[in-house]
């Protein structure tokens, strides 16, 4: 991620300054420093099984004709088409996407389309970032299975926090996430299945995890690349396509959605999918989503809980994971309670704020989490709930100083599309 060019940050509140917590929001009814914590019960879940990211590619190769995919069961279906195309918009939220239709009168005209023609949109997973939902979009897995739960996370193994956008420090990527992807498991049944993106992601860690099987195709721009899709879609009788545009994400985080330069790069948008969709061949579906939504934080010491600069929140926090809008804490030894108890305090009204064991219990990363997943997750899990978000400064520099960011359960950041043109 690349700093905001706008974006400021500051040494964050004093600890004799409650006050200061308050985000950019209007002022609610009761003080801010009032508050009472947000019961984490409240917080929106995924609707995994039956509406969520995971569920899309295990419905898509039902309706190609390969038989159930062994531990990918799901209650979402949709119409079968020979011929599947998904063109996935990195950071592309539904509330986003609905508030702008002159930017993008093509998708919006598809709205109603949505999820077989509900008229409405899928979730993410939680944490709505792009790791964990590319990986639930390439696997078929919640993120509790395939084990990448977040932007930044603590392997158990070396305790280090590891990035699993960048793949820092290195990890093996097959032990990291050992299942196989549905695009494999696709072109093991005979579908014609292919990646069309940017040539550098064909040799990523989490490309090869989440979206590898069949043939990577590197294309520079996005209309190489929308042409190439509608050409390897009519390329055989049964087909899987999936295709990958991410500089919407990249102007929101640097220069928030209420600006040219996101609204120019959703307008950019709207034609490459218009491209698309206009040159299908018979018999074939295409899918235009997202991998998440995303919210402006504004540049106040309100909105922006300075981690590094906060003794309370430091306090007893051995490592700071995920990013701004969802973190996870990792507690030092016999400090995890009394952690989950001062960010309920000092966020109040501005984050769902989990246990582990709550986190878990309650759904958020998928009705299973399995055991080798379940150390990566923080002791303490913090979902924020308004625009604020919980930056740090000095260890942090870059992600703190963006004005766009993503990772929370909020509507606006786990609503994605699921628009859907037919031939």
């Amino acid at each position: 991620m690349t700093p905001g060019d706008t974006a400021r940050t500051s040494s964050g509140p004093t600890p004799s300054d409650p006050a200061a917590h308050r985000t950019g929001a209007p002022a609610p009814a009761v003080p801010p420093d009032e508050q009472p914590p947000l019961d984490p019960r409240t917080a929106p879940v995924p609707r995994y099984g039956h509406g969520s990211l995971a569920d899309l590619l295990p419905a898509v190769v039902s309706g190609q004709g390969v038989p159930e995919l062994a531990g990918l069961a799901t209650g979402f279906t949709l119409e079968p088409a020979d011929r599947a195309c998904v063109f996935l918009v990195d950071g592309m939220g539904w509330e986003a996407l609905a508030a702008h239709p002159d930017e993008a009168p093509f998708l919006t005209s598809l709205l109603a389309t949505s999820s077989n023609g509900s008229g409405a949109p899928l979730t993410s997973g939680f944490p709505s970032t792009t790791a964990t939902s590319l990986a639930s979009v390439g696997t078929g897995l919640p993120p509790g299975v395939h084990g990448l739960p977040g932007y930044t996370a603590r392997n158990p193994e070396t305790g280090e926090l590891m990035n699993q956008l960048r793949w820092q420090p290195w990890t093996d990527p097959y032990a990291w996430q050992p299942y196989p992807t549905v695009f494999q498991r696709a072109a093991a049944a005979g579908i014609a299945t292919c990646q069309v993106s940017a040539p550098h992601f064909e040799h990523t860690p989490l490309t090869r995890i989440a979206l590898s099987g069949g043939t990577f195709h590197g294309r520079l721009t996005g209309e190489e690349r929308m042409d190439l899709a509608a050409e390897r879609l009519g390329a055989a009788d049964r087909t899987l396509v999936y295709t990958y545009y991410a500089e919407l994400d990249g102007n929101g985080h640097r220069y928030g959605m209420d600006s040219d330069a996101w609204r120019g790069q959703l307008q950019y948008v709207d034609r490459l999918a218009q491209r698309l969709a206009e040159q299908l061949p018979p018999r074939a579906a295409l899918y235009v989503t997202a991998d998440h939504g995303m919210v402006d934080v504004p540049s106040t010491e309100r909105a922006r809980f300075d981690f590094d600069e906060d003794w309370e929140l430091s306090a007893g926090v051995a490592k700071l994971g995920g990013e701004g809008r969802m973190r996870h804490l990792y507690a030092v030894p016999g400090a995890a309670a009394d952690v989950a108890t001062v960010w309920r305090e000092v966020l109040a009204g501005d984050a769902w704020v989990a246990t582990r064991e709550e986190a878990v219990a309650l759904g958020w990363f998928g009705p299973h989490v399995e055991p080798r997943v379940r150390d990566r997750i923080g002791d303490v899990v913090a979902a924020m709930s308004g625009d604020a978000a919980v930056v740090a400064t000095r260890t942090e520099p870059n992600e703190s100083a963006l004005i766009g960011m993503h990772g929370s359960a909020t509507p606006a950041e786990q609503l994605v599309p699921l628009l859907e043109v037919r031939t």
